[in-house]
């Protein structure tokens, strides 16, 4: 395990890291060392100082340093173990694979008119939301040689999984969201616009909570289970809507919400005949408020989700009245 970290921690250097994560600094005079503002607190004179030859970080204003694992660890707030996870994805050069798949999918949205016209029928359709949710459509067999012109080998776009063994792409007919943690794209999550499975996910992490590093910014989040939930609520202006593809939250998601002791959650999550996403947002509603958050449910319509609210009519209004009413855990 020590080795592990030893080489974990010389494949990336801690001043090429923070350089990634737009940290500048300047020579600390005839030392071997550099001097900047630290990334890990508000400050106005530089204090966080870094030995590149040590490999080692110390903020002389917050007190806080180490090495790469341990800068990790404060700067995204995950425990160490989520931490060399992170910086083993970050190195992984299947992050950049997947950040050039989603770029591809992104710009075959708009050379098949299929994927803009699911898009529509699911009521999205504003242009600008499909950008910055980054959403792009798969028709299927074009992605491998696109890759391999981009220079990835076969067995890299195989272990990815974004093909099978029999070379047949793995997301067909499908919208795609781009799955991203830490500004990383680590998996692609295809809705099927035909007969197929409606659901896929690569055999990976599925990341943070869609969109996190637009909504963690607001006190009272909304959360739904499905991303075309999200797409519609965000276009009816509810920009503090995530998601964690699913009702089932992983201990990085959890990490992400529970960021801040004085969040409320709003759970709207299906409202399903046989019960199944009112159990799921009471049980999440649960372990939130164990954590310290302020947990509501909102109750919609029978056998309706956000996104069939308000294909069936419902208006801004409507939902803000749904909000208002929502019941508190």
């Amino acid at each position: 395990m020590g080795e592990d970290l030893e080489r974990l921690k010389q494949r990336m250097p801690l001043l090429e890291y923070l350089q990634r994560h737009h940290w500048s600094g300047c020579p600390a005079g005839a030392r071997s060392e550099f001097v900047g503002l630290c990334p890990l607190h508000a400050e106005t004179r530089p204090s966080f100082y870094v030995n590149p030859l040590k490999n080692l970080f110390y903020c002389h204003g917050c007190g806080q340093g180490g090495d790469l694992i341990r800068f990790a660890q404060l700067y995204h707030h995950l425990s160490f173990r989520q931490s060399i996870i992170h910086l083993q994805e970050e190195l992984a050069p299947t992050a950049q694979l997947l950040r050039h798949t989603a770029a591809f999918y992104q710009l075959e949205l708009h050379r098949y008119p299929e994927g803009i016209q699911y898009l529509a029928e699911r009521g999205v359709s504003d242009s600008t939301l499909i950008e910055n949710l980054a959403i792009g459509y798969a028709h299927g067999g074009n992605l491998r040689p696109h890759l391999q012109n981009l220079g990835y080998s076969l067995e890299q776009v195989l272990q990815a999984g974004l093909i099978g063994r029999q070379g047949q792409d793995t997301f067909c007919h499908r919208v795609i969201f781009p799955c991203c943690l830490q500004d990383r794209v680590v998996n692609l999550y295809g809705r099927s616009i035909g007969a197929a499975f409606p659901h896929r996910l690569l055999p990976r992490s599925k990341g943070g909570l869609f969109a996190w590093h637009f909504v963690r910014q607001f006190p009272e989040v909304i959360l739904v289970e499905g991303l075309f939930d999200l797409a519609v609520l965000w276009q009816e202006g509810f920009r503090n809507t995530t998601c964690a593809i699913g009702t089932h939250f992983t201990s990085q998601q959890l990490a992400q919400i529970c960021d801040r002791r004085d969040r409320t959650v709003v759970i709207a999550f299906d409202d399903d005949d046989n019960q199944a996403g009112l159990r799921a947002a009471e049980n999440l509603g649960r372990r939130l408020h164990q954590a310290g958050l302020t947990v509501r449910i909102v109750h919609l319509p029978a056998g309706q989700d956000p996104n069939s609210f308000f294909a069936a009519g419902a208006t801004q209004n409507d939902f803000v009245f749904c909000l208002e009413h929502a019941e508190s855990l």
